[in-house]
């Protein structure tokens, strides 16, 4: 894993974590040039999956049945496949633990749900790290011979941990074990990996840079790993202290003035990177405009030549709680998105509602 020099990690904290005042800018609410804009709630379907008492699931852990996805169903990674698009979605059971689900659509709004979870806790060797929380969050990209590569976060019950795993068909899976493999990370709260990717023949898939893949993770400050082979990963850290190094941070007076966390796989566009991100509305000194504890997106730009460094980010978040199912739920005031495809001409951005259901938001054109 390559080091940099201190000079270049000043940098980076100066225009990845530093941020304007609202009274200096001269673009507030103004988009940029490079932000995907113009994305419509489909508000005659919304939400588009809501929980399901009925779907039983005989859990190897417990040795009995559960209704998987009775409480809540919530952030949905997306993926184009053979035509359709596959979301893989969490859903808790009453209990609160997580299992990933899968549904299919043909036309990106109107999905038919699997009986059954295709990820979950099992009698395996992440079964100290999933269970009793479970198995949340899915991040998912393609490699170039065609696998599907998953972040995810394992929730024990007492700390959230980055993991990774592979299929090749969204059925089977391989668990990779915590992403942060480095002993003195193996406690630390980790989650939501973006690995860096790009649109290739209408299919996401991971790319390299410089050699390597890249990803940004973090649910408080954002962080960056890379690998050579999308499955063993390297944290950028500060030569001189060791440290993890912060490529973005919470803004005080804006929608993501509490925290940051990565959205959909990271997209290398003609711009740049393009990170589209959830940020947390902070109680105090964040946008007075909305609730304490919002949860609504924004975007931000990245260097490709040098992932850690931040060239552009929004004033604005493109998305926030406004709807009925947005504002009430689990956890109140959430828009939480994490798919995002591009299908038939058209973009489709997949998010959580109040921890509680899941929505769609479709952009025309390109």
């Amino acid at each position: 894993m390559k080091y940099w020099s201190v000079a270049s990690i000043l940098i980076l904290v100066i225009s990845g974590c530093g941020h304007k005042s609202r009274q200096d800018s001269t673009l507030v609410n103004q988009p940029e040039a490079w932000e995907i804009t113009g994305f419509e709630k489909a508000d005659s379907i919304n939400p588009i999956l809501v929980p399901d008492t009925g779907r039983l699931f005989h859990c190897p852990v417990s040795n009995r049945d559960v209704r998987w996805e009775e409480r809540n169903v919530l952030n949905p990674s997306a993926v184009v496949n053979d035509g359709k698009v596959y979301l893989v979605y969490r859903a808790q059971d009453n209990e609160m633990t997580s299992r990933l689900g899968i549904a299919v659509s043909s036309d990106g709004l109107h999905f038919t749900r699997e009986p059954e979870p295709v990820f979950y806790p099992a009698n395996d060797s992440m079964k100290v790290f999933e269970w009793k929380g479970g198995v949340e969050d899915p991040r998912i990209t393609c490699s170039e011979d065609g696998r599907f590569i998953m972040t995810y976060t394992a929730y024990d019950g007492k700390t959230a941990r980055l993991c990774l795993a592979t299929s090749p068909d969204m059925q089977h899976w391989t668990k990779h074990g915590p992403v942060l493999r480095d002993a003195k990370y193996k406690d630390l709260w980790t989650k939501s990996g973006a690995i860096v990717s790009k649109l290739s023949d209408g299919r996401i898939t991971a790319v390299k840079l410089n050699g390597r893949y890249w990803m940004y993770f973090g649910d408080t400050d954002l962080f960056l790993a890379s690998s050579d082979d999308l499955i063993r990963w390297s944290v950028l850290e500060d030569r001189e202290s060791g440290r993890m190094v912060r490529v973005l941070c919470p803004r005080p007076g804006y929608f993501d003035s509490r925290l940051v966390e990565p959205g959909p796989c990271a997209m290398l566009t003609d711009d740049g990177i393009l990170l589209i991100y959830n940020g947390s509305n902070a109680a105090t000194a964040g946008d007075q405009a909305l609730p304490a504890f919002t949860y609504a997106a924004g975007q931000a730009l990245f260097d490709p030549d040098n992932p850690f460094r931040l060239i552009g980010r929004g004033e604005k978040y493109f998305i926030h709680p406004d709807k009925p199912y947005e504002r009430t739920g689990e956890v109140n005031e959430v828009c939480f998105v994490e798919g995002l495809v591009r299908f038939r001409g058209k973009w489709f951005l997949y998010y959580g509602t109040a921890d509680s259901k899941i929505a769609v938001a479709v952009k025309e054109g390109n």
